[in-house]
């Protein structure tokens, strides 16, 4: 939604769900990043083992908080999934 994307990152941060997630199994990295140039934009980089534990954190309870915070501020997701991301 605009105008929201520190907030989200701010609010995904303060519940310490990123600690959850960083800490599965195959979890090779987890980060939001926010555009230089200031839009209102978030980009999500998730780095996982393999494609069955990238489905796995998928389910994990603590999505649901992401989930809620996202219902909140996001309008819109878009997913690119790169080879390299998950490497089996």
């Amino acid at each position: 939604k605009p105008g929201c994307a520190q907030a989200f990152v701010n609010d995904v941060a303060a519940t310490g769900v990123l600690e959850a997630i960083r800490a599965e199994e195959g979890c090779r990295g987890y980060s939001y990043y926010l555009p230089a140039d200031g839009s209102d934009a978030v980009l999500l980089v998730e780095r996982c083992a393999s494609r069955a534990l990238q489905q796995a954190h998928l389910q994990q309870p603590h999505m649901e908080t992401i989930a809620a915070i996202k219902a909140a501020y996001v309008e819109a997701t878009e997913v690119s999934l790169l080879a390299s991301a998950c490497e089996s």
